[in-house]
């Protein structure tokens, strides 16, 4: 676990911006200075908002966004070629891997989701969510979309 938080701080302070404050190696993005975007149809069902996207510099290969999940909505199933790190910020949630349980996630939980697995994770029916989402590129590539969730595989909790 203390490797898990020491790599999500280092992840932290990677986070870069173009409107970021630098001083020295260190860049501050201050709250409420980048533009919050609306999650595309495409990979998400629901109303989706993501926040604060974050990727390292250089040569690292760190990225996320915090993302909130009104009552309901959800990503597709989707995985990622590193692996994933879900900080639940606030809220409650669901995340399921392929052929597995859904499980309810909430505020203060950490769920690390294994390279190559398909998953997909939003709110639950009735609260909202959000979450920190980190992964790393391979490639250049940190997710692969695939299709989405149906309400039956949703509801079937």
């Amino acid at each position: 676990m203390k490797p898990q938080i020491a790599a999500i701080a280092t992840a932290c302070l990677l986070a870069v911006s173009a409107n970021a404050e630098e001083t020295s190696s260190v860049k501050v993005t201050r709250i409420g200075t980048q533009l919050s975007s609306v999650g595309s149809a495409e990979f998400f069902t629901g109303s989706v908002r993501i926040d604060s996207p974050f990727k390292g510099s250089g040569h690292a290969r760190v990225g996320g966004a915090t993302v909130t999940f009104e009552p309901g909505a959800r990503t597709a199933w989707h995985t990622h070629p590193l692996g994933q790190t879900l900080i639940v910020t606030t809220g409650s949630g669901l995340v399921q891997h392929w052929g597995g349980p859904i499980q309810e996630i909430r505020a203060g939980d950490m769920v690390w989701i294994q390279p190559g697995v398909k998953h997909w994770h939003g709110a639950s029916k009735t609260v909202a969510m959000s979450h920190v989402a980190i992964a790393e590129a391979f490639e250049g590539k940190s997710v692969e979309w695939m299709e989405k969730v149906s309400d039956v595989q949703y509801e079937s909790q």
